[in-house]
């Protein structure tokens, strides 16, 4: 085991959780056991809130011009501390380095912008009689509960930590049982940053973890990342107890490339969009619609995609049950009469045969009724539908119950137009394979891939962690007098 158990983070210590259960933490890439992260009590999430509590009280009024100097210096220790985050990342995650350094370099962006806020929030006033005036201002919302998915174990905890915190809130984080190193890392550097003792907490553990914080009276917001199964299941319990709640599910994002697509722009995005983070994100790439003759551009991707090397240029999947599932999903498309075209099954990296690889797979002829059409793949695999025209295409993106994100690959200005104003996704790509909006920009998706209001990042961000109070001011007893005063 190469690093020590896994402790809690309570109240600016790391203490051992009062369980006796512990799931092993395994490096994809190898398979080997890194730790040992303790499944917490619901007596340790009561310790962790009541640190929260008592840690809002000061927290909450200290002038957020003063909170935000702690994330002025958390970003200028990201950015010291690149090298030894990445690599944790690519330990616990199984992603390339450059890619795990590319979580770094985001969690600094959502940094940065979280150092902006005391520009955004600065309320509006407005005299609205003579003699009357009134204010809004932002108030922190209390204790806040942050339940983040493995396949970003630093980028979507710094999606919610420096927004909630700055905003003057204190917070509950859970991170994935499969990935609570990063995590650690993100206290100590917090704390080196100077963040006081209670405004972050860490709880470790799995399914029963998450229902504690659902039920907990004294958490009063949660956020979730993952799948859309858990996020409808977060969402009902969490509003149950009269929390408001922002969850985030699953995706199934479809590309749709028109024959005068830039061919090697449009294939080289559609490969990298599918097999980026090993297809674990729920922004990948899952299905291509191929409107009309795209021949040569399906061809060109399949040149592509046996580019993407596992071990070398492809990351692991987090798991060996994630492997036989993805793998499983291939094998089925293939029973149905679907035809593949690059098979990453069976794949074994030399030296690291006992890591979970699926190779970059492309599947063409899927029909809209086979599962690899329907369902998150959550892998390095893109399946290839065939359309006659756009309005086809289009039909079958909005038929999909996901929302996150959709793009079209063309030249034409105005059929892309006519494509973002059709699809049916929170978030929309013009030959871009992965459009992700970066700050201020919020990320959300629509229908089942999110639940809840607004957005975790970004301006909107705000509306969830804050709560708005509206103020009416008359001091001039003279002033003359209408409905409006």
């Amino acid at each position: 085991m190469k690093y020590p158990e896994i402790k809690n983070f309570v109240n600016g210590k790391f203490i051992p959780s009062k369980t006796n259960k512990f799931l092993d933490v395994l490096a994809p890439e190898d398979g080997s056991v890194l730790s040992k992260v303790p499944l917490s009590s619901n007596e340790d999430l009561n310790d962790a809130v009541i640190a929260a509590q008592k840690a809002f009280e000061t927290w909450s009024k200290t002038p957020i011009k003063e909170r935000v100097q702690i994330f002025y210096r958390y970003r200028t220790l990201l950015e010291k501390n690149m090298l030894e985050l990445s690599k944790l990342i690519q330990e616990e995650n199984g992603k390339t380095l450059g890619e795990a350094r590319a979580e770094i370099e985001k969690s600094m962006e959502l940094t940065e912008f979280a150092c902006s806020l005391p520009q955004l929030i600065g309320g509006e006033v407005l005299e609205v009689s003579s003699g009357v005036e009134c204010r809004t201002d932002n108030y922190p919302v209390g204790v806040v509960a942050s339940i983040v998915p493995f396949n970003f174990p630093s980028m979507v905890p710094n999606w919610t930590i420096p927004n909630a915190i700055v905003l003057g809130n204190t917070m509950i984080l859970k991170p994935s049982e499969s990935v609570p190193l990063s995590a650690i890392k993100i206290a100590e550097l917090l704390k080196e940053a100077g963040l006081p003792d209670g405004v972050l907490n860490i709880v470790n553990g799995d399914k029963e973890m998450v229902e504690a914080i659902c039920d907990h009276p004294g958490i009063v917001a949660v956020s979730f990342v993952g799948s859309t199964k858990v996020a409808k299941i977060v969402y009902a319990r969490a509003s149950a107890s009269l929390k408001r709640v922002l969850a985030l599910g699953g995706a199934k994002n479809h590309l749709l490339v028109l024959p005068d697509a830039h061919p090697i722009m449009t294939a080289t995005n559609v490969t990298a969009s599918m097999s980026g983070c090993a297809g674990q994100r729920c922004m990948a790439a899952s299905v291509m619609v191929a409107v009309g003759d795209v021949e040569n551009i399906i061809n060109q991707i399949c040149v592509e995609a046996k580019k993407i090397i596992p071990g070398e240029n492809l990351g692991a999947v987090i798991s060996k049950a994630a492997q036989q599932r993805i793998e499983n999903y291939i094998t089925e498309a293939e029973k149905q009469g679907a035809k593949i075209l690059v098979d990453g099954r069976n794949t074994i990296v030399k030296g690291k045969e006992g890591g979970f690889y699926v190779g970059a797979t492309v599947i063409d002829f899927v029909t809209r009724d086979m599962s690899v059409a329907k369902e998150e793949i959550f892998g390095p695999v893109i399946s290839i539908i065939r359309a006659k025209d756009v309005d086809e295409a289009l039909a079958i993106e909005n038929a999909n119950p996901y929302g996150n994100a959709a793009a079209v690959f063309t030249q034409d200005g105005g059929m892309a137009r006519y494509v973002i104003n059709r699809a049916s996704a929170g978030m929309i790509g013009v030959n871009i394979g992965v459009p992700v909006p970066r700050e201020p920009f919020s990320f959300g998706g629509w229908n089942d891939s999110k639940f809840g209001v607004g957005d975790l990042t970004g301006k909107s961000s705000i509306g969830f962690w804050t709560k708005l109070k509206k103020t009416t001011t008359k001091w001039n007893a003279e002033a003359k007098t209408n409905w409006m005063s």
